[in-house]
C-alpha cells in the first residue's frame, strides 16, 4: 500500500508544476480539482487506517529506500495516528484556502495556485518524513512558497518589511534546528527517527540540543517571546496566506514538538528547561489573548488569539512530557493538543475568512467603522457565529474537548498553572464576541449595507464547510482521539525508555 502514500506525496508537487506551467484564468480549476483528489485520496487512505491503540508505534503506507549511504539517511516515509491526524487536517483545509480565492482576481494567478500547491506538497512531507535530515529538507520547502505568497501578494505598502523579518526569523530558527539535528546525528547511528530517539546524549547535551531545535519550534508557532513576527505577518499576507500560515504552518511545530524533540532530549524536557517551556507557553496564553483584546483590526485580534491558542497547546505538551518523566505515564496534555490542533486549523482559517468577508463589505479591517451586516446577512451572521462559538470553546462544538483535556493535564501538573492558562477561555469570549458584535449589530453605515448582501456561492460553500466540521467534531471528538492513541502511546514511553 505504499504507492497510496507516494501518490499522496507526487500529486501535489505535479500538480504544482502543472498550474505553474498553465497561463490561463481557468488554472484555478485544475489546483481545486487537484486538491480535492488529495481529499479524496487522503479519506480512502482513512477508512483503510487500522485505530487499533497499541503502544508499539506500528507505521502504515511505509515508504523506505536509500537516500545518502555516506550520511546514512534515507527517503523514509510513513503514516502513523499522528501523521494522519495532520495530513487530513492539510488535504481537508487546502481545497476550501483555495476555493476562498475564486471571487478574487489575484495576479499572476497560475503562480498564485501552483505556490499553494507546492506548500500542501512540503506539508505533507513534513507531516510523513521519518528520517531527520528528509524533516528538515521539508520544513525548508515549506518556507518558500508561503514567503513568495506573502511578498507578492501583501499588502504593497508593508510586504517588504514583513516579508522580510519573517523570512529571517523563520530561516534562522530552521539553521538551529538543522544543527541541532546533526549534534544527534553524530551521537547516533544514523537520521533515522528511531536512531534519533536512541542518541547517546548526556543531560548536557540533551540541553543543548533542545534549544537549538525548541528554537525553530518556538519561532514557528510563535512561543512568546518569538512571536513578534507574526502578527504583522499575519496581518498584512494575503487572506490565503494568513489561512495556511495558521491553519497548518504553525502545525508543523506542534508536530515536531511530539515527534522529534521530546523523544529525543527526555531528559532536558524533565530538567529546567521543559520548565521555563511551559511558563513562556502560559506567559503567552495570557499575553495573547490580552492584547488581542485591545486590538481594532480584524486580522489582528485574530493573529493574537492564535498566539494565545498554540501557547495552550505547547503548555498541555509541556505538562504531560515532565509528568511522564517523573513516573506517570500521561498523554493526556498531547491528546488534547492534537484535538485542538485539528480545531483550530478549521476554526482559525474560518475566522480568517470571515474577515475578508467584512473586508469586502466594509472596506476596512477596523471593527469600529463596520455594523449592522447581520441585518442584511442573516445566513453570514449564522456561519460567522458557529465559527467563533467553536474558537471560544463552547461544549458541543469543536474548541471544547481539546482545550478541557489541556487545561486538565496542566491541572495535573500545577493548579496554579492550569488557574491562569484557563483564562483563555474567558478571554477568548471577551475579544471575538467583541469582534461580532461590532461587525454584524448596531447601526452602521446604511450605504454599505445597503450593497453588501448576503454570502455569494463561492463564500457560502467555505463557510459552510467549515461550520460542519465545527459542530461534527465538536459531538464526536472521540475518532481523533483513537486515532492518535497509539501514536502518543509510543512517543511517551519513547521518553522513558
Amino acid at each position: 500500500m505504499s504507492y497510496l502514500l507516494l501518490t499522496l506525496l507526487l500529486l501535489p508537487l505535479v500538480g504544482s508544476a502543472l498550474v505553474f506551467a498553465w497561463k490561463n484564468p481557468a488554472s484555478k480549476y485544475l489546483a481545486l480539482g487537484l486538491a480535492f483528489a488529495q481529499m479524496f485520496l487522503t479519506f480512502y487512505m482513512l477508512a483503510d487506517f487500522d485505530f487499533k491503540p497499541t503502544v508499539d508505534g506500528v507505521l502504515q503506507y511505509e515508504i523506505n529506500y536509500p537516500w545518502s549511504n555516506y550520511i546514512k539517511s534515507n527517503l523514509h516515509f510513513g503514516i502513523d495516528g499522528l501523521s494522519m491526524l495532520l495530513v487530513l487536517l492539510t488535504n481537508i483545509l487546502t481545497p476550501l484556502i483555495i476555493l476562498s480565492s475564486f471571487n478574487e482576481k489575484p495576479g499572476y494567478r497560475n503562480t498564485f495556485y501552483g505556490l499553494i500547491l507546492l506548500m500542501q506538497f512540503g506539508l505533507l512531507g513534513v507531516f510523513t518524513a521519518l528520517d531527520g535530515l528528509l524533516f528538515y529538507v521539508f520544513w525548508e520547502v515549506t518556507l518558500i512558497p508561503i514567503w513568495l505568497i506573502a511578498g507578492i501578494w501583501g499588502q504593497e505598502n508593508k510586504k517588504i518589511q514583513f516579508t522580510t523579518k519573517f523570512f529571517v526569523y523563520t530561516f534562522v530558527g530552521s539553521l538551529f534546528m538543522l544543527i541541532g539535528l546533526i549534534y544527534v546525528y553524530t551521537n547516533s547511528a544514523s537520521f533515522a527517527l528511531t536512531d534519533l530517539y536512541n542518541a547517546d546524549l548526556n543531560l548536557s547535551q540533551q540541553t543543548v540540543v533542545f534549544w537549538f531545535i525548541f528554537f525553530a519550534f518556538a519561532v514557528k508557532l510563535p512561543i512568546f517571546p518569538f512571536h513578534s513576527w507574526q502578527p504583522d505577518t499575519y496581518t498584512y499576507s494575503p487572506t490565503q496566506g494568513s489561512m495556511l500560515l495558521s491553519g497548518i504552518m504553525l502545525k508543523m511545530a506542534i508536530y515536531g514538538l511530539l515527534r522529534y524533540l521530546l523523544p529525543v532530549t527526555p531528559d532536558a524536557v524533565l530538567g529546567i528547561s521543559g520548565k521555563i517551556v511551559l511558563v513562556l507557553a502560559i506567559i503567552g496564553i495570557v499575553h495573547g489573548a490580552l492584547i488581542a483584546i485591545i486590538q481594532n483590526d480584524s486580522k489582528r485580534i485574530i493573529a493574537y488569539s492564535s498566539l494565545s491558542h498554540v501557547g495552550l497547546m505547547t503548555a498541555g505538551i509541556m505538562a504531560s512530557a515532565i509528568l511522564t518523566m517523573q513516573g506517570t505515564l500521561m498523554i493526556e496534555g498531547g491528546q488534547g493538543a492534537l484535538v485542538q490542533t485539528f480545531a483550530h486549523g478549521i476554526n482559525v482559517v474560518g475566522l480568517f475568512y470571515c474577515a475578508d468577508i467584512l473586508f469586502k463589505r466594509f472596506k476596512t479591517r477596523d471593527i469600529r467603522k463596520m455594523g449592522g451586516l447581520a441585518k442584511v446577512a442573516p445566513k453570514f451572521a449564522v456561519l460567522f457565529m458557529v465559527v467563533l462559538l467553536g474558537s471560544i470553546a463552547l461544549p458541543l462544538t469543536n474548541g471544547f474537548i481539546g482545550e478541557f483535556i489541556l487545561i486538565k493535564s496542566i491541572f495535573d501538573y500545577s493548579i496554579f498553572a492550569a488557574i491562569v492558562a484557563g483564562t483563555t477561555m474567558i478571554f477568548s469570549s471577551v475579544y471575538l464576541f467583541r469582534f461580532y458584535g461590532k461587525a454584524m449589530f448596531g447601526e452602521g453605515d446604511e450605504q454599505i449595507l445597503a450593497s453588501a448582501g448576503d454570502l455569494s456561492p463561492v463564500e457560502f460553500s467555505v463557510m459552510a464547510s467549515l461550520a460542519v466540521f465545527v459542530i461534527l467534531l465538536g459531538i464526536f471528538p472521540q475518532p481523533i482521539l483513537d486515532m492518535v492513541d497509539s501514536s502518543l502511546k509510543f512517543i511517551f514511553t519513547s521518553m522513558v525508555n
